[in-house]
């Protein structure tokens, strides 16, 4: 049995079909390492106790900030600092990685957050 092998995130992203819905691929020191489909707006939201990664892997967003914007293209990444409210935006389909510590919430809020899926 092969115990080391690369983790092939276009591979992982091919698995499902719904947006706004990350999957946990890996962990790393205490942290979830998640792929997610992105398309049209997310809620404004922020983390109270954490940063907020966003690595674009395809497409493009725009990170709504209550003070301007960020636009992001593949291969282009932004870190939201904890307790800034954002929302992320994307005319058409996008994929992204996330890095978040486990258990985030990704509305920023357990009551609303999406579930927690390890693929």
């Amino acid at each position: 049995m092969k115990t080391h092998a690369p983790i092939n995130l276009v591979a992982k992203l091919a698995t499902f079909g719904e947006h706004w819905q990350p999957r946990t691929v890996a962990t790393f020191n205490g942290h979830d390492i998640m792929v997610v489909k992105v398309k049209g707006e997310f809620v404004w939201h922020s983390h109270a106790d954490s940063d907020d990664l966003f690595l674009v892997l395809h497409g493009r967003i725009r990170i709504d900030l209550r003070d301007g914007a960020v636009e992001l293209g593949p291969g282009e990444l932004f870190v939201v600092p904890r307790g800034v409210e954002h929302r992320p935006v994307a005319v058409e389909e996008a994929h992204l990685m996330l890095i978040e510590p486990t258990g985030t919430p990704n509305t920023g809020d357990p009551g609303t957050a999406a579930e927690r899926r390890v693929i």
